[in-house]
């Protein structure tokens, strides 16, 4: 599903270059769950956006179902994003003066899908995310759980070969992110491909693999089961 290739990504000053990521090799099979762990600074979050053709490598290869991604400009990305990604955030993004619908439905009006198939597949997140009476409120009236899972409904609504989640229980409370994590693990079940960035080892073990940066580079790249038997 994924492929990436020596793949960097730095920043210029002047003559100087700020590495983020250098040498990622990195292949990743429709159906994975994996997580990306390391420091602050490692390069997580990076990775994770240019996985999400949110921003682009500086050099390298990124084959995405065969597509060439790294030949593509912004545009193009952007069409590819529209139709086979989903994204969670940790600051959530909902649109403020937007309602719960009407956030949830946002992904369906920018694919250009009618009305009348939208309302039953937002109807069918509200229900399955047990917020239908939220449907009216706006992201201010809703708690930091309710939000979030306001933005897995709005990654999911689209049905996505791909879910990507950049700390997505970063400021929620144990409870609410358990909660999360739960429903992660119900749509990898279901087949959903997810790459997941967190610092929480109980998050990371929701997945088959874990992936280490340290310094913009990989370190480490295990499967969770192995780790489990080491512990």
């Amino acid at each position: 599903m994924i492929q990436l290739k020596n793949l960097e990504r730095y920043y210029k000053s002047g003559f100087q270059k700020s590495w983020v990521l250098k040498g990622i090799n990195l292949d990743v099979k429709q159906g994975e769950f994996i997580t990306i762990m390391g420091d602050s600074g490692a390069g997580k979050s990076t990775l994770l956006q240019i996985i999400g053709m949110l921003d682009a490598a500086n050099n390298g290869e990124y084959n995405f179902f065969d597509e060439e991604v790294h030949r593509f400009n912004e545009r193009k990305r952007t069409e590819l994003y529209k139709h086979y990604i989903g994204f969670v955030f940790q600051a959530y993004h909902l649109i403020d003066d937007l309602t719960v619908y009407e956030n949830i439905e946002t992904p369906l009006i920018y694919r250009g899908i009618k009305s009348k198939e939208r309302k039953p597949m937002v109807a069918e997140l509200l229900d399955r995310f047990n917020i239908v009476a939220k449907k009216d409120l706006f992201p201010d009236q809703l708690s930091g759980g309710q939000q979030q899972l306001v933005g897995l409904a709005r990654a999911i609504i689209g049905k996505p070969k791909l879910l990507l989640a950049d700390e997505p229980t970063g400021n929620l409370h144990t409870k609410q992110g358990e909660e999360i994590m739960k429903l992660f693990k119900e749509l990898h079940a279901e087949g959903m491909t997810i790459i997941q960035v967190t610092h929480s080892e109980k998050n990371a073990q929701y997945g088959d693999r874990i992936i280490y940066l340290e310094d913009g580079y990989v370190r480490e790249d295990k499967n969770v089961s192995e780790l489990l038997e080491e512990n």
